[in-house]
């Protein structure tokens, strides 16, 4: 099986030894993208909510890039810096993923890139 890196403009550069995302057969395994506006390359300031909405579009950017979209994915993980912004992430969250949302694990961490509120990885199917 081969993998192929996948990129785009249109969602933050990678900023380190690491892909935007990787399509490997008729999956495409998408890293975790934080709340950076691609236009600017500044981070989005805000709560949870706020940086939730601009990863997930992040996340779509490069799932659209990839041949899929958020109505494909199969698996997320969110990292939170506070468990307790959660109802403020899942929120937003839910507006992405009205029907037949994906697995999820939710984890609070120590600390994220750049000290933001949340972080969001994620695996999709690809057609063809």
């Amino acid at each position: 099986m081969s993998k192929q890196a996948i990129s785009t403009a249109q969602a933050p550069a990678a900023i380190g030894p690491y892909s935007q995302a990787i399509r490997s057969g008729n999956l495409v395994f998408v890293s975790g993208q934080i709340p950076l506006d691609p236009a600017t390359g500044h981070l989005v300031e805000g709560d949870a909510a706020l940086q939730t909405e601009r990863v997930l579009r992040n996340l779509a950017a490069i799932l659209e890039a990839a041949g899929s979209s958020l109505a494909q994915v199969v698996k997320t993980t969110v990292y939170l810096k506070d468990l307790g912004e959660f109802g403020k992430m899942n929120a937003v969250y839910a507006r992405f993923f009205p029907d037949c949302p994906p697995a999820r694990a939710t984890v609070e961490v120590a600390r994220l890139p750049r000290d933001v509120s949340v972080e969001i990885e994620l695996v999709a199917e690809v057609e063809g």
